[in-house]
């Protein structure tokens, strides 16, 4: 059996949540260090690992970005750390990528750096790690995410994953409490929400730039059936395929959420969080893994850029860092019936074609 499915097999067998993958960080660690990487360990304060592989001479530093973290899903009652979203396999061709650039002398001008990073369920682990220094010196980077049979065959593989923003929205609602037979002396907190939330649905941006926001949480309860609840929280999903979109539609929303209060004698708390921003990448490194993709699957394996409402924090390292030129490649590998389904499979023998475009990506930046 190849290295790449044995690693994928180990890491299968270990899940574990954000800022909780300690046996993962440590075998990962290890293995790096076996390889041949000076390995800085709990990067970020928890458990991000970073290998470096300097080739002491001039030139760039590419870095190969897996995320580890596992998703929690209700077995039975309780809640489990379940691999459902292939991080464990980003890892594992990640890892198997950087043990064969160095062991095939491949690393021959500039460093090679790998980051296995917690937490990207969490949507704080890149951050995590760039607050630590992670990504100070790096000059590109490129990632991986396993994509479903629906978008695209086993035979292929695209070379740009256009991850949209993503945010949440939070109205923490104040009323003023009644009884249920004089309703005029009290202020409805399921009213002004229910206003809000009407009020958000009117919301109308550019319909040539893709976006959504609903509402996803209301909870409210007085204790009782006879009172006028005082208080409500609701929550609204937001998603935007452009970063510019984003901010437009939060904001319009916040405004939208208090005049809806207001309109029955409301007030209301608005927050958001959670936010993610959407992928931005740049032409020449699209281009990079175009030319991998195709070498290792031939012509007609490369598959054209996708878009997907899904969030990556992966983008938080663009984000916070715009010198960083990024890719970010989706993988074909017969997944069903879906990612973060607690019943999510693959075929394995797709990791070798993820493994072999990390290879030849990085071969081009890094051999002189």
């Amino acid at each position: 059996m190849s290295r790449v499915i044995d690693l994928y097999d180990f890491l299968h067998t270990i899940p574990e949540l954000g800022f909780q993958e300690h046996k993962t960080a440590a075998f990962l660690a290890g293995e790096l260090k076996k390889a041949g990487f000076a390995v800085r360990e709990q990067v970020g304060g928890a458990t991000g690992v970073v290998g470096e592989y300097d080739s002491g001479k001039e030139g760039p530093t590419l870095a190969l970005r897996a995320d580890i973290d596992a998703l929690g899903h209700m077995v039975n009652g309780q809640l489990c750390a379940m691999h459902t979203c292939g991080h464990d396999a980003h890892a594992a061709m990640v890892l198997a990528a950087a043990e064969e650039l160095v062991a095939s002398g491949s690393v021959q001008r500039g460093k090679l750096k790998i980051l296995f990073q917690p937490a990207e369920e969490l949507g704080t682990g890149a951050l995590s790690m760039i607050k630590d220094g992670a990504v100070d010196d790096v000059d590109m980077i490129l990632g991986v995410h396993l994509r479903p049979q629906e978008e695209i065959t086993q035979a292929q593989a695209l070379p740009a994953l256009y991850h949209a923003a993503s945010e949440r929205l939070e109205g923490v609602f104040h009323g003023v409490p009644a009884h249920g037979a004089r309703p005029h002396l009290g202020v409805n907190a399921i009213d002004a929400a229910a206003v809000a939330i009407a009020a958000v649905n009117a919301i109308h941006l550019n319909p040539n730039e893709s976006y959504s926001i609903k509402a996803t949480r209301f909870l409210c309860d007085s204790g009782v059936t006879n009172a006028i609840p005082a208080e409500a929280t609701v929550t609204w999903d937001v998603r935007a395929e452009l970063n510019s979109t984003m901010e437009k539609l939060i904001e319009k929303a916040k405004s939208a959420i208090r005049a809806g209060a207001a309109t029955v004698g409301a007030t209301v708390e608005v927050t958001n969080y959670q936010s993610i921003p959407a992928a931005e990448y740049t032409d020449d490194m699209i281009a990079l893994l175009s030319e991998a993709i195709t070498a290792v699957y031939g012509p007609e394996g490369l598959h054209k850029p996708v878009k997907t409402a899904g969030g990556e924090d992966f983008h938080f390292f663009i984000k916070e860092k715009p010198s960083i030129k990024a890719g970010y490649f989706g993988l074909g590998c017969g997944l069903t019936p879906g990612i973060h389904h607690p019943d999510m499979t693959f075929d394995k023998r797709a990791l070798a074609k993820g493994q072999a475009v990390f290879v030849y990506a990085a071969r081009k930046v890094l051999k002189r």
